[in-house]
């Protein structure tokens, strides 16, 4: 199982995260990107000192490229909204009471938990060398996948930057949204979902398939989650809207073609 190596990519992260206690908030943001980020150089380094990725150095190099762009575009993307922009600032407050100090005990829960998470979900990429598994057209597969997760979020991003420019007072509905009300979810469920099948081929005994289907259900469900949290606020904003409700009701809220509209009972 490697506990040591794991421990040591759990540290990584735990300290890259720990920027949440600033705000509580970035232990699932800003926190999260740093991590995911971290994780990746750490096993890549791993793999590198003890000859894992002998033959299979290319591979990964990519992998790690992956989880670094993941976390940097994430990272540097909520860093930039939150400063340049006092609407989404004040949105945030409201959505999490920030301005609430949490006890210190449930803030180093919360570090604790979100922590082993984030390892759980670049353990994928560690099984694979620890192995020693040496195939290429699966985890060349996987990153295929992760690649058009991290191309539609960042597009879907953009684009609702850029509608918010220019209507402040409605949601994005155009480009992607008109696909899904939430691409950038959508988009992070197919980012992880490459990750797990680039070590489908490569976990070996039930402890590393728990921890990455434990760790991929987990990503999952918390983009389900943040999707009806969404649809709550913009219900509050924006539910007398006649517009908003015709589009709210005729396009998906996070999976294309799945008829699953609404996550937030009215």
């Amino acid at each position: 199982m490697g506990w040591s190596y794991l421990g040591i990519i759990l540290a990584v992260c735990a300290v890259l995260c720990a920027v949440g206690f600033y705000k509580f908030v970035y232990f699932l943001s800003i926190g999260y990107g740093f991590a995911v980020a971290g994780g990746g150089i750490a096993i890549l380094i791993m793999a590198l000192t003890n000859g894992w990725s002998e033959g299979v150095l290319w591979l990964a190099l990519l992998q790690c490229v992956l989880f670094l762009a993941y976390g940097i575009r994430l990272s540097g993307f909520l860093l930039i909204r939150e400063i340049k922009n006092a609407a989404y600032r004040k949105t945030l407050k409201e959505a999490t009471g920030d301005d609430k100090k949490m006890p210190i005990f449930v803030l180093v829960a919360i570090w604790v938990c979100v922590s082993v998470l984030y390892m759980a979900q670049v353990s994928p990429m560690f099984f694979r060398y620890y192995n020693g598994a040496k195939d290429m057209v699966v985890p060349v597969i996987g990153a295929i996948v992760s690649v058009l997760g991290l191309i539609l979020e960042s597009v879907a991003d953009n684009q609702k930057s850029a509608q918010k420019k220019e209507n402040p007072d409605m949601v994005a509905t155009k480009g992607l949204y008109k696909i899904v009300r939430c691409p950038n979810y959508l988009g992070e469920i197919i980012f992880w979902t490459g990750v797990f099948i680039g070590g489908c081929t490569a976990y070996t005994g039930v402890g590393q398939w728990i921890m990455a289907i434990v760790a991929y259900i987990c990503i999952v469900y918390i983009m389900f989650n943040g999707a009806q949290r969404l649809e709550k606020r913009q219900m509050e904003r924006y539910g007398a809207d006649e517009a908003y409700n015709t589009y709210a009701d005729k396009t998906p809220i996070i999976i294309p073609l799945l008829p699953i509209y609404h996550l937030n009972k009215k």
